[in-house]
């Protein structure tokens, strides 16, 4: 039987009852208003109306997480029973259709400017597999972009090319060459350097897939390059038409800015990898009473079809406690669609060298990931080929159980990044 509803799942705070702010929630993004108004029907609130399904009571706080102007004006104040609970909500597929910036309107939209609440957090984003597939899928995902890179089994190994910006096109494809030969799988251009004057995308592209052609003319061995597209849709859709042309599998753009609709055109106009950079997520993320979870983030993008996702790093540099990291990269790796492997690979980066394997695979027990390295391969103090050899040794000792001191005896460009990057926590 076809499936009628999706689910999605938010944290509230409000100072009123809580069930009666969730009813206002399923009316505000489904037929109704602040009041029923001619031609709400009693059949078509049965056809269209949202359905509360469950409020679960977390507890009350002393304080509003944000300033609300609509609850000042009713009085709620300093003294306020701020109530703070767990709402599932149904919404009719029919309301929605396979339409995905309306998908996105509907679960989240005006919610967050309900007067009723004090915070709002959309954290889960539940869909039947047959209403999922009526959306794009990624053209690679995991198993694909394992065969691109010709990585049957093992992490796949990739960097960011450094300095991240100020490097002409023929400087980029000499760093390629240089990273090429040090034995990564992945290359990928910064989120801030997309199509700049100094190294214009026209030059880049044929530049660096020269080097990449020669390199596997010469080795066998193809890397993938994510060449970074961030653009206007046409713009990103006629770069991509030029990586594919030079022989390229992946282009790379920041999502947030790009759009759901924007990142759905390119879907459906290439059969390249789409690299997702989430740079922009903290906005959405950082406070715990705003914004989206990570579940229902990466729901809608892999609705755009994308082949990998970022989700920041284990004992990185950026804000994200290494638990969100791990549940995220574990969102990544669930299946949504009932009929085909649509799980996208998880890109872990920000901060990572050899010395944070351990922690990303006790934490995942999986190799099914992309593990970006910036200065923990480019600033290995034996080069950037001891970079690339020390984090492979080191996801060599995790699988057989190794310590990376003890296996790091007979690992010199281990013993070595342990000692220089060591110091620095």
């Amino acid at each position: 039987m076809k499936s009628t509803h999706f689910e999605a799942s938010y944290l509230i705070e409000t100072p009123l009852a809580p069930e009666a702010v969730a009813e206002v929630m399923a009316g505000e993004q489904s037929c109704g208003t602040f009041t029923r108004v001619a031609g709400e029907t009693d059949d078509l609130r049965a056809r269209a109306r949202a359905q509360v399904l469950q409020v679960q009571p977390l507890g009350t706080v002393e304080r509003p997480s944000l300033p609300n102007a609509w609850l000042a004006r009713q009085g709620y104040g300093a003294g306020a029973n701020w109530q703070r609970a767990r709402v599932r909500i149904a919404f009719p597929i029919a309301n929605v259709g396979a339409n995905l910036p309306t998908l996105a309107a509907t679960v989240s939209g005006n919610l967050y400017d309900l007067g009723e609440v004090s915070g709002l957090r959309l954290e889960r984003l539940d869909l039947p597999p047959d209403y999922r597939d009526q959306f794009d899928l990624p053209t690679m995902g995991v198993a694909g972009t394992r065969r691109s890179i010709g990585a049957s089994a093992g992490a796949m190994v990739g960097t960011i090319i450094k300095p991240n910006v100020g490097l002409s096109a023929q400087q980029t494809a000499d760093l390629v060459r240089q990273l090429c030969d040090a034995g990564v799988d992945f290359i990928k251009d910064d989120e801030v350097s997309a199509n700049p004057a100094h190294a214009p995308l026209e030059e880049r592209i044929p530049a660096v897939m020269r080097v990449i052609r020669e390199h596997r003319e010469r080795t066998g061995k193809w890397v993938m390059v994510a060449f970074n597209i961030t653009d206007e849709t046409s713009a990103m859709l006629r770069h991509a038409d030029l990586v594919q042309r030079e022989g390229g599998s992946c282009v790379m753009a920041s999502i947030n800015w790009c759009g759901l609709s924007g990142i759905q055109s390119l879907r459906r106009h290439t059969p390249l990898a789409l690299h997702a950079h989430r740079n922009g997520y903290g906005a959405l993320s950082r406070d715990p009473m705003l914004g989206m979870g990570y579940q229902a983030y990466q729901t809608l993008w892999r609705l755009a079809g994308v082949d990998h996702v970022h989700v920041h790093g284990l004992q990185g540099k950026f804000a994200q406690p290494d638990a969100e990291v791990v549940e995220s990269a574990q969102d990544c790796q669930r299946r949504l669609s009932a009929a085909q492997d649509d799980r996208v690979l998880p890109a872990f980066s920000s901060g990572q060298w050899a010395g944070t394997v351990p922690a990303t695979w006790a934490a995942l027990q999986s190799d099914d990931l992309l593990f970006m390295s910036g200065g923990g391969i480019l600033a290995h103090p034996d080069g950037p080929a001891a970079g690339v050899v020390s984090i492979r040794q080191a996801w060599a000792a995790v699988r057989e159980g190794s310590s990376l001191d003890d296996y790091a005896w007979h690992a010199p460009e281990l013993a070595r990044a342990l000692q220089f990057f060591g110091k620095r926590g």
